[in-house]
């Protein structure tokens, strides 16, 4: 596959379901769930076209075409955007990212339907294109603060990464923006999650690390709601952009 064209897609994974949030989410898809007077997405979209993104991909699921239905063609926020179903069968987010591909180049980044990243998007790309990596991977030293710490980094390469085997020594939690080559989504049976490529790519010494210092927010939890609704009613500047 040719080299994308500069600034790379931006793969949104907005099929989750929303379940911590109870109510809110019976019968509204979760990045249209309201916080700061609009649905989340729109606070989203307005941040990653702020960082210089264009184009966007949106991989939806549960209930996706009210997703779809909001955000039309991206051109109320700036952007080219594109929404691809998850359709009957559950893909797992890899797989939701593997049905995506013919609309992403190569490489791509991703990032999570729920999050809210002030990162400077280009920088990271551009960082990726320098690294030689398969794959990179924002994170944040953590220490336990926001989530349990769940990767170790050294000399630039994340030299393990897993949800459900941590240890002492990982200080560094996964921030929420990677970027990947298109190859490596290539004969994988539905469904898959995204999260087994990335230990697998850790496992190799093939997943870049990109360290950030801001903190991020998501609004998968009732508490990550209030505190990004806190956050966006602030009127501070973001650093990042």
């Amino acid at each position: 596959m040719a080299e994308a064209p500069w600034p790379p897609v931006l793969a949104i994974l907005a099929g989750g379901l929303g379940t911590r949030l109870g109510r809110l989410t019976a019968t509204l898809p979760k990045v249209l769930v309201p916080v700061a007077g609009e649905p989340f997405l729109a606070h989203q979209l307005r941040l990653v076209r702020r960082s210089g993104i264009e184009r966007v991909v949106l991989c939806t699921g549960h209930l996706g075409e009210q997703v779809a239905a909001f955000v039309g063609d991206g051109s109320a926020f700036g952007l080219t955007v594109t929404c691809v179903a998850d359709g009957p069968d559950l893909a797992g987010t890899g797989g939701a990212i593997a049905r995506a591909l013919p609309w992403l180049g190569d490489p791509f980044l991703v990032m999570y339907g729920d999050s809210y990243l002030e990162l400077p998007y280009l920088a990271v790309a551009e960082a990726f294109r320098r690294s030689g990596a398969q794959a990179m991977m924002t994170i944040l030293q953590n220490a336990d603060r926001w989530e349990r710490s769940n990767v170790l980094f050294a000399e630039g390469r994340i030299r393990r990464y897993s949800k459900r085997r941590r240890s002492p020594e990982m200080r560094h939690v996964d921030h929420g923006l990677s970027l990947f080559r298109a190859s490596l989504f290539a004969g994988r049976e539905s469904p898959w999650d995204l999260a087994e490529l990335l230990e697998e790519l850790a496992e190799h010494g093939e997943l870049a690390g990109y360290e950030v210092t801001r903190r991020f927010y998501e609004i998968g939890s009732p508490q990550g709601l209030a505190e990004l609704e806190v956050r966006l009613r602030s009127g501070e500047d973001d650093p990042a952009q």
